[in-house]
C-alpha cells in the first residue's frame, strides 16, 4: 500500500508511467497464475505466449496513455494476440492438435483476464486531476475489501454460506464494504471537488452511485475468482504475497472495477 500510495501521489510523471507499469506487471502475473489455475482442467498455451498476451492491452494502453502513440496501436496489439491464437494450431503436429481447442479458449480468456480489464487503470491516468481519481478508485476497491473482512469478523457469524463460491462471506460484510464505498464516493465529492464536480446532477449524489457500483463490482470481481478457484480446486491463485495469496487475488476485485469505474466517472463526471 505504501508504494502504490507513493507511484499515484509522488510520480506523475508522463501520465503516471510507473504505476502503468506496475499495471503491467500485476496483469502478467495475474495471467500466469490464471494459466496455472486452468492446468487443473484443461490443456492451456505455454508461459511465453501467457506473458505476451496477458501484457498486450495494458502495455498497449500505457504506450498509447505515457508516450503519445496512436490509439490504434491498442486494438491492433488486440488482433495481433487474437491471430497468432487462432492460426498458431495450422503449425503444430497432430498430438497437440487434439487440444487445439482447449489451447485456444485458454488464450482468449488469459488476453481478456486479467489484462483486459486492468488496462482501464492505465486509461485513467489521462483524465485531470488524474492522481487524486486513481487514489479514490483505489480506495473505495480496497476499503471496500478491508470493511467487508472487519464487518464479516464482528457481525457475520449467523449470515456466511449463501454465496457456494465463497461460503466464507456474510451479509453483514457485504454491508459493511458497500457502506464504506459509498462513504468514500460522497467524501472525494466533497472534498476533491475539482475532480468530483459533477454537472448532471448533486455531485454529493454522483459520488454515492459511483462508490455504490464500483463497490459492487469490486464484490463481484472478488467473488468471480473465488469460483474459478474453487472450480480448479485450488484456495490461492499464487503464493505471492503473505496472507493475501497470489497477484490474481490482490487485484481480482481491482480488475473487474475499473472498466466500471471509468466509465461511471466519464458520465457524472
Amino acid at each position: 500500500m505504501p508504494v502504490l500510495l507513493s507511484l499515484i501521489i509522488f510520480f506523475p510523471w508522463y501520465n503516471h508511467l510507473l504505476l502503468n507499469v506496475l499495471v503491467v506487471i500485476f496483469a502478467v502475473l495475474g495471467a500466469l497464475e490464471f494459466r496455472n489455475v486452468m492446468t487443473r482442467k484443461s490443456p492451456v498455451i505455454s508461459v511465453p505466449e501467457t506473458i505476451i498476451l496477458g501484457a498486450l492491452s495494458p502495455a498497449a494502453w500505457t504506450l498509447v496513455v505515457s508516450f503519445g502513440l496512436n490509439r490504434q496501436i491498442v486494438s491492433g496489439a488486440f488482433i495481433l494476440g487474437a491471430s497468432w491464437l487462432l492460426v498458431s494450431g495450422v503449425i503444430t503436429n497432430k498430438k497437440d492438435l487434439d487440444s487445439y481447442l482447449g489451447r485456444i479458449t485458454a488464450g482468449f480468456a488469459i488476453m481478456i483476464y486479467p489484462g483486459l480489464f486492468m488496462a482501464w487503470i492505465v486509461q485513467m491516468s489521462v483524465f485531470r486531476e488524474a492522481g487524486m481519481i486513481i487514489l479514490v478508485y483505489f480506495l473505495i476497491v480496497l476499503l471496500n475489501d478491508a470493511a467487508a473482512w472487519v464487518f464479516g469478523v464482528l457481525f457475520g457469524k449467523n449470515n456466511r454460506g449463501l454465496i457456494a463460491a465463497s461460503p466464507s462471506k456474510s451479509i453483514a460484510g457485504f454491508i459493511g464494504g458497500m457502506a464504506v464505498s459509498v462513504l468514500i464516493g460522497i467524501l472525494a465529492a466533497e472534498l476533491i471537488p475539482d475532480a468530483f464536480s459533477s454537472k448532471i446532477m448533486p455531485s454529493l449524489t454522483a459520488g454515492a452511485i459511483l462508490g455504490f457500483f464500483t463497490g459492487i463490482a469490486s464484490i463481484l470481481g472478488d467473488l468471480g475468482e473465488s469460483a474459478i478457484k474453487r472450480s480448479a480446486g485450488v484456495k490461492d491463485s499464487g503464493t505471492l504475497i503473505l496472507g493475501r495469496g497470489g497477484a490474481l487475488d490482490c487485484i481480482d476485485s481491482l480488475a473487474l472495477a475499473a472498466p466500471v469505474f471509468y466509465v461511471l466517472y466519464r458520465v457524472l463526471f
